[in-house]
């Protein structure tokens, strides 16, 4: 399952440099974490998961395959983007594609850096590329708004449906609100995805910082922090000069080392990718055995057969049971036999909704 994350921002703010951090890190550490190059602006990263380095030992695994996100740097954006500017369409038709915006803000002064609005205001920065999204959002949802209403006059009901979803966003919009600010439950929330709002895709805003500010953060950390907290998104810190530097190092205690030395536990890419995850509100259950240990995806409230769906099409399908370790249980007990001796292996049938950490084995017939 291909779940995106479009990497977007103004010129210089350092969004080529983290998706180059990211490639890179992904890519030095193949022999554990497969990278793989699908497009030249896609990349394809692991999300790191402790545990299944655990599981592996305890099956000695041969082979270890994470789960996996893809990020997509998003180029074109320009002030008036929604009007055609600069790449226009071909941006927005790119931010459409992704499930998540990962919005990188300059947080540092750096008069060797030539900001393209010519001062650092990482809100001012937001709010050009909120606009922009906003104002295609409104266009779209103008246009259909009253061909659904006059469809509802007439009796129709998912048309009824649709409207009632649109006429709070469409005056979100025009007061300058993002789509995602108006919270539905139920179908209403499912008509709002089928719309395909660009502004109603969950954001994180990740602030680009010095080196000397990557552990504390700064002023203008905070204050992005406060607009997330206020926007229901998530904000992240990090230096993509840190980052830079941490991707060419090969030995993971060396990696480790400078790290510690900035007073940093772990790598930004790390939070950000961690971050991208639960953005996307995403779960992760593993396959394990001999010959490997795999995490797989899904998102949250997947009941059992749509989890096997993700192996295989066949698996969900013919879908019987699923035999099912909680984490947990799996490493107390030293693996699947112990489990199962213990009373802790479960069967699991086709209304089962997987919980984060299951260890599944699929029992299917096609």
């Amino acid at each position: 399952m291909g779940f995106k994350c479009g990497i977007v921002g103004l010129p210089n703010v350092g969004k080529s440099t983290l998706f180059n951090a990211l490639t890179a890190t992904q890519a030095a550490e193949a022999a554990n974490y497969p990278f793989c190059t699908i497009e030249p602006n896609v990349g394809r990263v692991a999300v790191p998961d402790e545990r299944i380095d655990v599981l592996a030992k305890i099956a000695s695994s041969t082979k270890i395959i994470p789960t996996q996100l893809e990020f997509v740097d998003i180029a074109g954006l320009v002030a008036g983007a929604s009007k055609g500017e600069g790449l226009g369409n071909q941006f927005l038709g790119h931010i459409r594609e992704v499930d998540a915006i990962a919005h990188v803000l300059r947080c540092f002064e750096d008069d060797d850096i030539t900001h393209v609005a010519g001062s650092v205001d990482p809100i001012r920065d937001m709010e050009i590329i909120e606009t922009e999204l906003m104002l295609a959002d409104l266009d779209s949802i103008e246009k259909r708004l009253p061909m659904q209403q006059k469809k509802a006059k007439s009796g129709d009901k998912e048309a009824a449906a649709e409207a009632t979803v649109m006429e709070p966003v469409v005056k979100a919009l025009r007061e300058g609100k993002p789509a995602r600010t108006v919270k539905f439950d139920g179908e209403d929330a499912l008509i709002l995805k089928r719309l395909q709002l660009l502004t109603a895709k969950p954001v994180m805003f990740v602030c680009n910082v010095s080196e000397a500010e990557a552990a504390t953060g700064n002023k203008y950390t905070e204050t992005v922090a406060r607009l997330a907290r206020e926007q229901g998104a998530t904000s992240v810190v990090i230096s993509a000069a840190i980052e830079a530097e941490v991707a060419q190092l090969a030995d993971p205690a060396e990696k480790q080392e400078f790290l510690e030395t900035l007073g940093l536990k772990d790598t930004g890419l790390t939070r950000v990718i961690a971050s991208g995850y639960a953005l996307l509100d995403l779960v992760t259950f593993f396959t394990v055995g001999p010959k490997e240990a795999r995490a797989w995806t899904v998102h949250r409230g997947a009941k059992a057969p749509e989890a096997a769906g993700v192996i295989h099409t066949d698996f969900e399908k013919g879908f019987i049971r699923a035999e099912t370790i909680a984490y947990p249980d799996y490493v107390a007990n030293k693996g699947e036999t112990g489990a199962r001796e213990a009373g802790k292996l479960r069967l699991e049938g086709k209304e089962y909704l997987t919980q984060d950490g299951d260890i599944f084995h699929f029992r299917f017939n096609v």
